[in-house]
């Protein structure tokens, strides 16, 4: 039998037919999902397309209530830290809306072992036990076996490594998995096939189906964490928060042993020349986030430092369970400053706080920093998946 794959998902949906029921959905629709959610049913596809349309929008109060409720019932009152670390800048692709393109002129570097060695221990100085790690896409300057060689040094210093990079096969995720990488985070960009392939015009990146299909990989690989989103901005957001939800609820239901997990990153000030902004703004992400986690009660919620402080703030009162912090997007900057005056970061970041600080807001704001979300039990490796993990929820 053919292992089911979410493309399959994606290409049921006619991107017309969705606008349509985007439009039409009426205020008894929305008031009926946002009742089952507070009442703990699960949610169908068309109550998340009412919560999405146009039609929710005079009810975001409630819907962040409803949302604020099921967080804490599920998530209690953990918020969960991490920091990414910029591996490399050097990539082969032309996305048209990434500082990272190969076409820009920006300084081009990656870490040595011993540069990473150092990065980690910097890190793991803040009290973080959770690290995210980045590349550009450039498999013959740092493929995966320099990548696993990077979790491997880092290793000693924390428990939880995840990675950002380009799309992996799943035997590639496997040996990621074997050097103690247990999680990793797939944007899909944008749902939108025929929009992909515009924002893409050269290189590897622009296989659509292989990008998507990344996150079932990694599952198949054992990976701990999935966690997938869509950069908002590039597409209408209706369209790419439904289904970035549908991707998140499909992977719940084909690992329902790993913690599924969405982002719901905005466009930031980048290098480059993309212009073509669909906006988003602060209401309509309280609404694309709302509406995820009524839909979405388990998953969670990551919201990076492209975000304001004040509106992060504010999130994570509603739904968000995971924020970065202490954050450089530039290739390393934990261990000092980067080593060229003219490094480039991928984009602007929005809320500088350190670890500390973001600490210090999230025990202001009633709830809990979380510096370790698991680690392996005893005599167990980091490499078997999710049965040897127990959560952990110390600050």
């Amino acid at each position: 039998m053919t292992h089911p794959l979410f493309y399959d998902e994606v290409k049921r949906h006619d991107h017309a037919e969705l606008a349509r029921r985007f439009a039409q959905a009426g205020e008894d629709a929305v008031l009926r999902a946002i009742c089952s959610a507070e009442q703990g049913d699960a949610l169908t596809e068309d109550d998340y397309i009412a919560l999405l349309s146009p039609a929710a929008a005079p009810h975001l109060e409630r819907m962040a209530e409803a949302a604020r409720t099921l967080t804490r019932r599920n998530f209690g009152r953990a918020i969960q830290l991490f920091t990414p670390l910029y591996l490399a800048n050097y990539c082969t692709n032309r996305c048209v809306y990434c500082g990272f393109n190969t076409g820009n002129d920006i300084a081009r570097r990656k870490l040595s072992m011993e540069e990473i060695d150092a990065e980690g221990a910097a890190i793991a100085a803040t009290g973080l036990r959770h690290i995210l790690l980045l590349t550009g896409d450039a498999p013959k300057l740092t493929g995966p076996e320099y990548i696993a060689d990077a979790a491997r040094v880092l290793r000693k210093h924390m428990p939880g490594i995840s990675v950002e990079v380009y799309s992996l096969t799943e035997e590639e995720y496997a040996l990621l998995a074997q050097a103690g990488v247990d999680g990793m985070t797939m944007f899909q960009e944008t749902y939108n096939e025929e929009l992909y392939a515009k924002l893409h015009p050269a290189g590897p990146k622009r296989d659509f189906r292989f990008r998507l299909d990344a996150p079932d990989r990694a599952g198949q690989a054992k990976l701990r964490s999935l966690n997938v989103g869509a950069l908002l901005g590039l597409d209408d957001w209706r369209m790419d928060s439904f289904f970035t939800g549908l991707h998140a609820r499909w992977l719940q239901c084909h690992y329902p042993a790993a913690d599924i997990a969405l982002s719901v990153p905005r466009m930031r000030p980048h290098v480059g020349v993309f212009d073509d902004v669909h906006p988003v703004s602060d209401r309509d992400l309280v609404q694309i986030i709302t509406a995820a986690r009524l839909f979405l009660p388990t998953a969670g919620i990551v919201v990076s430092s492209r975000e304001s402080a004040q509106f992060r703030d504010r999130l994570m009162r509603i739904a968000v369970t995971r924020v970065s912090a202490g954050v450089s997007t530039a290739v390393g900057g934990h261990a000092g400053a980067p080593a060229h005056d003219d490094d480039s970061p991928q984009f602007d970041i929005a809320d500088p706080r350190s670890p500390a600080q973001m600490s210090e807001a999230i025990r202001a704001l009633g709830l809990s920093p979380v510096f370790k979300y698991w680690e392996p039990l005893e005599g167990e490796s980091f490499s078997c998946g999710c049965a040897p993990f127990r959560k952990d929820s110390r600050a």
